[in-house]
């Protein structure tokens, strides 16, 4: 496998984003990627702004049904982690292709916020009329997420 691929990130049958990274590692199941926030400018959620400088070590599975991102300044101080709930990540072709299904979890550095997002698109999106499976998975892997990170160890017990 290449030392750089290229994460695409779909929604709904279109694109949403897509951007360069190198490889961390690849366990067979999960494959990790580090990339620099690949937005234009500054994403202000209100509890996390994502900017220019900041880096993202991604954690995509081929077996779960999400992403877990270790999100840190420029300088290295961590913000915290941003979940997408997705299908398992497709690795081909120099490639990581996943497709979001609406859900994402943010948990502060100190684990203390612990904040389930985007719960109405989720519900708008009509997966459960049109893939009744993916979305009790998506529900599922939201909250085995959060009951994650409310534990001890907190998400980092995923990634080791």
């Amino acid at each position: 496998m290449t030392d750089h691929l290229t994460v695409t990130l779909t929604k709904a049958g279109r694109t949403k984003i897509r951007y360069p990274a190198a490889l961390v590692a690849d366990t067979g199941d999960r494959i990790s990627v580090r990339a620099p926030w690949a937005a234009d400018g500054v994403r202000d959620f209100g509890f996390v702004r994502f900017e220019p400088g900041d880096v993202f070590t991604e954690h995509f599975w081929r077996t779960r049904w999400y992403a877990v991102k270790e999100v840190r300044t420029g300088e290295g101080v961590l913000k915290g982690w941003y979940c997408d709930i997705t299908r398992p990540a497709v690795v081909e072709d120099g490639g990581i292709l996943v497709e979001d299904l609406d859900l994402d979890l943010w948990v502060s550095a100190d684990g203390a916020s612990v904040l389930r997002l985007d719960e109405d698109e989720f519900a708008a999106s009509g997966l459960g009329e049109s893939d009744p499976h993916a979305a009790a998975e998506a529900v599922r892997a939201l909250d085995a997420l959060a009951a994650q990170a409310h534990t001890p160890e907190g998400l980092p017990a995923l990634l080791t």
